[in-house]
């Protein structure tokens, strides 16, 4: 149906037509009118750039020392940022160091929100003896600092790339079994639920049919969110020596590997640590912006 506005005198707006625009233009024409959900866009879209194309547009080898260049302070010798202690080239380090953060954020959310969500729905939906058990799980796991459980699971399982993504999965699943079990509770008391079960129809048919696709939302909202979180905590355990190991460019090792030379040599930890923080106030901006568009309900809180 096709509802037409009276035009004004001396007005060229058109008639509005339901459906005419689709979700992604939708989408596109929030993000032009946030300046925040604009900006945080364009460092996704810069640090994915860097990960993909970084080994092609790096200055120098990330791995290659020179000592008779070591600790040059930026805008010398062809180096835009400087060298550091060893003389390998900090801007170089630092886009090789993008694409290990882009392959740790995503691939923690993808482990912990897949089995977080598949805790969350049978938790929710299932109740009973294995809905308390499983929430006793999870109240038991957030009673411990984040940081410090995956320090203690990396210390188990040994330090390097795949090992800090699973350490980081286990310590933060239960935030997305807590978000979806309440998303859950919410949906099963609807009437199309209700409407459901009372028809006969399959279990795993509602659940598939009728929830899940309900959930696509909040969860994508919260991956958003979770990205940045991931990243922190990555660079925060390779800054204590149990993630991502030298000589593998990380900004949290590159912190770590700086740090002595913090009065001689600033750009050895100011670069890596300017990288981390735009990078996780990007993803939150995104994240805020996803989350209003989404979710208009949570506007103006």
């Amino acid at each position: 149906m096709t509802i037409e506005i009276p035009e004004q005198p001396g007005s060229s707006r058109p008639a509005v037509t339901p459906g005419k625009q689709s979700k992604l233009a939708f989408l596109w024409s929030s993000l032009l009118h946030s300046w925040t959900g604009m900006t945080g866009f364009i460092i996704i879209l810069l640090l994915l750039f860097l990960s993909l194309f970084g080994q092609w547009i790096a200055p120098f080898d990330p791995m290659h020392a020179e000592f008779s260049k070591k600790l040059l302070p930026p805008m010398t010798d062809g180096h835009l940022l400087g060298t550091d202690q060893l003389g390998r080239d900090i801007l170089s380090r630092m886009i090789a160091g993008a694409r290990i953060s882009v392959i740790i954020g995503v691939m923690t959310v993808l482990i912990a929100g897949t089995f977080g969500t598949v805790v969350g729905i049978v938790s929710g939906y299932f109740r009973g003896w294995l809905d308390v058990v499983l929430m006793r799980i999870v109240d038991v796991q957030l009673s411990f600092p984040f940081i410090l459980l995956v320090l203690v699971i990396n210390a188990i399982i040994g330090t390097g790339l795949k090992n800090i993504i699973l350490s980081l999965a286990i310590g933060g699943w239960v935030i997305f079994a807590r978000v979806v079990r309440s998303e859950v509770l919410a949906l099963r008391e609807k009437e199309f639920i209700t409407a459901s079960v009372a028809t006969g129809v399959p279990r795993i048919q509602i659940l598939f049919k009728h929830i899940l696709p309900n959930l696509f939302t909040p969860i994508i909202i919260l991956s958003s969110l979770q990205i940045a979180t991931y990243i922190i905590a990555e660079a925060s355990v390779s800054f204590l020596g149990f993630g991502v190991q030298p000589p593998n460019p990380a900004w949290g090792n590159m912190l770590s590997e700086g740090k002595d030379y913090i009065f001689s040599s600033w750009w050895l930890i100011t670069f890596p640590g300017v990288a981390i923080m735009i990078t996780a106030l990007g993803v939150n901006f995104f994240g805020d912006w996803l989350r209003d568009t989404l979710d208009p309900e949570l506007k103006g809180e």
